[in-house]
């Protein structure tokens, strides 16, 4: 019965990722409930015409070939309307697809503004074509004068949604809107990932524990093929309690999954087949990365659309400036608290899971190298670089972490040195590479010197 619990939690986590992300369920809903107000206001229309209560007197009257020219011209309007919202949304996500990268297209189809635009439409339609239909139905001369009032006030609650939705699609195909949509989306990946490290015991405990285990473990191999999206590790701990086993997950969110290769390994190895099967149902896997586990997907994205800013097709140089800022952004939050790996323990203490996340020095790298490389020659980039491992050195206490930034700040500053001819703009390359070096003087001083 624990296990359908884990489960169902489980499946609720992937369902609600899977409906955020489509242009399907809110209209959905929305229809719904314009079927259930026609059913309101048809049986007001009902009662009002066999005399249980008088018509509102802000309620339209007029003949049944008057009512049906009205909802007839309000449902063509609307249908038209439909399509070209559906032409721009069309437009927007060719224009993501091409300016931004492929794997922007799932930040604009779960956008809401844009699902609650195209649901309030699509059940505006519903509601008028339900009204015609009702002309005529309790007797020849029957009007739903209701009805047709709150088509028309639909209406116009339609046309402010249009208003909204051009200004709304206006300011998501900006640059530095979905550049901070995506920094938003990273930002509550690292509190999530730090909320788990909380709720784990420390990282070292990992190596006690693994290193007192005998052998490598059995090998648990992947049911299916895919990018591994979300793990449920509270599903994790309790299957490992119940067999009285350790779990080590090898592979992380993010990471592909091959049907049949190893994902994990359990601790006593003769039951790794006993838990296999369970430890299935703790996981989900997909056709693709998301943000909800994999940090690093987040600052892939950044990488991405400044590399593609950064193309001699492109060369948009304010804009890889801006992906630049955020990714500094979301390593500021990460410096100095991250956890690699996460131990979690049972209800007796005993450690039952290993998780792992990417090293600090991984996610320095993503961050850092593919825009570095790109950037040959382009001193601004250079120096916006170095700038920010300047604040993010400011932070980091710990000397391997702070090794980790002098090496990227010297790879940068060589690279000037050798593709940079102006001797101005190799200067001002220097003079931020020199306030990376200070920010680590500084905390020589304080008693913390780097790492050799």
């Amino acid at each position: 019965m624990r296990g359908a619990v884990g489960w169902r939690r489980l499946d609720r986590e992937s369902l609600r990722e899977e409906l955020r992300t489509n242009l399907w369920f809110v209209p959905l809903i929305e229809v719904i409930a314009a079927v259930i107000l026609f059913v309101i206001t048809y049986a007001l229309d009902r009662a009002a015409f066999s005399g249980d209560f008088r018509i509102p007197t802000w309620a339209l009257s007029g003949s049944p070939d008057a009512a049906r020219q009205i909802l007839t011209t309000v449902a063509a309007a609307i249908i038209t309307v439909v399509g070209v919202v559906f032409s721009i949304v069309i437009v927007a996500l060719t224009l993501t697809s091409t300016q931004f990268g492929p794997r922007m297209l799932r930040n604009f189809i779960r956008d809401p503004g844009t699902q609650v635009t195209l649901g309030t439409f699509v059940g505006t339609f519903v509601y008028a074509i339900l009204a015609l239909g009702s002309i005529g139905q309790e007797s020849r001369n029957f009007v739903p004068h209701i009805s047709i009032t709150v088509t028309l006030g639909l209406l116009v609650a339609d046309l402010g949604v249009l208003i909204y939705f051009i200004n709304h699609i206006a300011s998501q195909i900006q640059l530095p809107q979905v550049i901070a949509g995506i920094a938003g989306d990273l930002a509550r990946a690292i509190e999530m990932q730090a909320g788990n490290a909380a709720a784990s015991a420390a990282a070292p405990g990992a190596t006690a524990a693994l290193a007192e285990l005998p052998g490598d473990g059995g090998p648990v191999a992947a049911p299916r093929s895919g990018y591994l999206q979300f793990i449920d590790r509270r599903t994790l701990v309790r299957i490992a309690s119940q067999a009285g086993v350790v779990i080590q997950m090898t592979h992380r969110p993010g990471h592909f999954l091959v049907q049949g290769h190893p994902y994990a390994r359990v601790w006593p190895a003769e039951r790794a087949g006993l838990v296999a099967r369970e430890l299935a149902r703790s996981h989900v896997t997909g056709p693709y990365r998301t943000l909800a586990q994999d940090v690093s997907f987040g600052l892939d994205q950044l990488v991405e659309i400044a590399l593609r800013a950064l193309s001699p097709a492109v060369n948009d140089t304010f804009t890889a400036m801006t992906c630049i800022d955020w990714i500094g952004d979301s390593l500021w939050k990460v410096t100095g608290n991250w956890q690699p790996t996460h131990v979690f323990c049972g209800s007796s203490g005993t450690v039952r899971v290993v998780t792992t996340e990417p090293t600090y020095e991984r996610l320095v790298e993503r961050s850092f190298e593919k825009i570095r490389q790109a950037c040959r020659g382009m001193p601004a980039i250079m120096i916006r670089q170095l700038d920010v491992l300047a604040k993010i050195t400011e932070r980091a206490g710990r000397p391997d972490q702070r090794r980790l930034l002098l090496d990227q700040a010297a790879m940068i500053e060589r690279l000037a040195t050798v593709s940079v001819d102006e001797e101005s703009d190799l200067a001002d390359v220097r003079r931020a590479y020199q306030a990376v070096l200070d920010a680590e003087a500084a905390h020589a001083a304080a008693g913390t010197p780097v790492l050799p």
